[in-house]
C-alpha cells in the first residue's frame, strides 16, 4: 500500500549483485566490461565450483526470509522527488527542438506519462523493498515494449524489444514495472478496480508459474526457449473466440510486410534520379538539411568510417553480408515516447540496385536508468551494453545488431546501437482490447519476461524465492494498483508545469 511516511522495512536497494549464477551480462570483453558483472575477475570465477540446485533454492528461501513476498505490496511515497525534475534532469544531453515533442507526447494521458517516466519508476524502485536476486533487466518492461517482430529463420516470435534501458538488477522491478504498466493502462481505460487488479496479477501470476517450470527445466532448454506467434493463434481462438483471432491473423499478416521494402516505400522518394528519404520535419530531416553547412561529400565520408566501425561489432558472417550494401541516405528520426530528443537515424542502403534494400536504424544509447540506482558493471559503451543485453535476454535478435561510437566536435561522443528498422515488428494497442484480452496479453509478456530473466538470472534460486503460493502475485498486483493512482498524480503534475510554462510541449506530434 501507498504509505504517506517511511516505515521500517526489510531492505533497501541492492548493492552488489552477489547471488550464484548472478553474471547477467557475461564476462570480460564480450559485454565491454573490465570484470564480470559480479566485480569478480573472470579467471577467480571460473575456478569456482558451480553452487547445486539444492544450494541455489536454498539461497532463493533465504531471501525470502529477507524480504517477505508481502514486502512487495509496498510503496514509499514519503521524500519522494519531484518527478518533473527527474524528468527535466534527462534534458541535457537530448537534442534541445525535439523535448517539446517529448513533453506533448508524455501529457497525453498517464498512460503515456508513463510509458517516459521510466527514470521516474526506477528511482521509486529504489526506495521499496528489494531482493538480492539479480538478472539482467530490460529496465523498461511495460507492456508497450513488448510485441512482435520476425527472427533470422523468418518466423514471428513475441519477446520484449526494447532495451534502451538494459541492466543488471533485482528481477522483481521488471516484474514491476510490467505489472504497473497493465493496471495503468486498465485504469485509463476506465475499468474497475477489480479488473485492474485482475490484470497486473494475470502478468505476475504468469510470470511465477514460468520461472517455476524454467527452474525445472534442463538449461539448453531454458536457452532454445521462445514464444512462436503462429501457436498462440489457436490459444487466442480458444481463450476470445472468432472475431480477436481474425484480428490477429491479420495483424500478423500486417506485421509480416514490415520490413526493408516496406519501410523504403514509405521514407523513399526519388530526387535527381537518386533515392533519398522523404523529408517531414521535425519528425524525419535529411541529414543535409540538419548540417547545411557542410558538404556533402564530408557527411557520408564521416558516416562511412562510422559504418566501418559498427560493422566490426558484427560476427563475421554479418560484416559480410553487411559489406554488399552501399549506404546511400540518411535522415534524423524522431521515435517513441521516453526516447524522444535522444538521437536517431534511418540510414538506407542499396544492394545491387534499388530494388534490394536494406534500411537501418541507428539509435542514441545513453547511461540506463537503473544505473545509478544499483551498483554493477561499467561499460566503456553504452550501445554495447543495450546489445549485450538484448542478445542475453531475447530468444532471438536481429542479425544486424551492432554498436557504434561517434565523436562530433560539437556534441563530444555519443555511444549508438544499429538495428533493423523494421522487421516484422508490430505491437498491441491496449486501447482496443477488452479485459479479456488485455489478461491473455498480461500472461504472455509474464511468460516472455520470465523467460528472459531464467536466461540471465539464477532461475533456480527465483523460483524458490516466489515458491508456490500466490503471495507474490497478490502484492504486486496491490503495488501496481497503488503505482497507477501514484501515475495519475504525476502525469497531472507534468501538464500543470507545462500550463505554468516551466515546461515546454508541442503536443499531437
Amino acid at each position: 500500500m501507498a504509505s504517506a511516511s517511511r516505515p521500517a522495512r526489510p531492505a533497501r536497494a541492492p548493492r552488489a549483485a552477489s547471488t550464484p549464477d548472478a553474471a547477467p551480462v557475461g564476462g570480460g570483453d564480450a559485454a565491454g566490461v573490465a570484470e564480470t558483472s559480479l566485480g569478480t575477475p573472470a579467471a577467480v570465477v571460473a575456478r569456482q565450483p558451480s553452487p547445486t540446485r539444492a544450494e541455489r533454492a536454498a539461497h532463493g528461501k533465504a531471501e525470502r526470509a529477507r524480504v517477505p513476498l508481502e514486502a512487495h505490496a509496498e510503496l514509499v511515497t514519503a521524500e519522494r522527488p519531484d518527478p518533473v525534475a527527474l524528468l527535466m534532469s534527462q534534458d541535457a544531453s537530448r537534442v534541445p527542438e525535439l523535448l517539446p515533442i517529448r513533453y506533448g507526447r508524455m501529457s497525453a494521458s498517464p498512460f503515456t506519462f508513463y510509458r517516459g517516466a521510466a527514470l521516474v519508476m526506477a528511482t521509486d524502485l529504489a526506495a521499496t523493498p528489494t531482493t538480492t536476486l539479480t538478472t539482467q533487466l530490460c529496465g523498461d518492461a511495460h507492456l508497450s515494449n513488448f510485441g512482435v517482430y520476425a527472427s533470422p529463420e523468418r518466423r514471428l516470435v513475441f519477446d520484449l524489444n526494447d532495451f534502451d534501458e538494459t541492466y543488471p538488477g533485482p528481477f522483481e522491478w521488471d516484474v514491476k514495472r510490467l505489472a504497473a504498466s497493465l493496471a495503468v493502462a486498465a485504469r485509463e481505460n476506465g475499468w474497475s478496480t477489480k479488473r485492474q487488479r485482475a490484470c497486473a496479477r494475470a502478468a505476475v501470476a504468469s510470470y511465477r508459474t514460468s520461472m517455476l517450470d524454467a527452474a525445472a527445466a534442463p538449461t539448453l532448454e531454458v536457452w532454445y526457449r521462445h514464444i512462436d506467434v503462429e501457436a498462440l493463434v489457436p490459444l487466442i481462438k480458444d481463450s476470445l473466440g472468432k472475431g480477436p483471432s481474425r484480428r490477429t491473423r491479420e495483424a500478423l499478416a500486417k506485421a509480416r510486410g514490415r520490413d526493408s521494402r516496406q519501410a523504403w516505400s514509405k521514407l523513399v522518394t526519388q530526387a535527381s534520379g537518386h533515392p533519398q528519404i522523404v523529408s517531414d520535419p521535425p519528425l524525419l530531416v535529411p541529414i543535409e538539411e540538419l548540417f547545411g553547412g557542410v558538404a556533402t561529400a564530408v557527411l557520408y565520408e564521416g558516416l562511412g568510417s562510422l559504418l566501418r566501425s559498427y560493422r566490426r561489432s558484427l560476427q563475421s558472417d554479418r560484416r559480410h553480408l553487411m559489406e554488399q550494401f552501399t549506404l546511400v541516405h540518411a535522415a534524423r528520426k524522431v521515435v517513441g515516447v521516453g526516447s524522444v530528443g535522444t538521437r536517431a537515424w534511418v540510414l538506407l542502403f542499396e544492394g545491387v540496385d534499388t530494388g534490394d534494400p536494406l534500411v537501418l536504424q541507428a539509435k542514441e544509447a545513453q547511461r540506463s536508468v537503473v544505473a545509478g540506482l544499483v551498483r554493477g558493471p561499467k561499460f566503456t559503451n553504452e550501445g554495447r551494453r543495450v546489445v549485450a543485453g538484448q542478445h542475453l535476454m531475447q530468444a532471438v535478435s536481429d542479425i544486424f545488431l551492432g554498436w557504434q561510437r561517434v565523436a562530433d566536435p560539437m556534441v563530444g561522443e555519443r555511444d549508438f546501437y544499429v538495428r533493423q528498422l523494421r522487421d516484422g515488428k508490430g505491437s498491441v494497442v491496449v486501447e482496443g482490447l477488452a479485459p479479456a484480452g488485455l489478461e491473455l496479453y498480461a500472461q504472455l509478456c509474464g511468460a516472455a519476461l520470465a523467460r528472459a530473466h531464467a536466461r540471465a538470472g539464477d532461475r533456480v534460486a527465483i523460483a524458490a524465492y516466489l515458491g508456490r503460493s500466490t503471495r507474490f502475485e497478490d502484492a504486486v498486483a496491490q503495488f501496481s494498483l497503488d503505482y497507477a493512482a501514484l501515475t495519475d498524480t504525476d502525469h497531472a503534475l507534468l501538464t500543470a508545469a507545462i500550463g505554468d510554462g516551466r515546461v515546454t510541449a508541442t503536443p499531437g506530434i
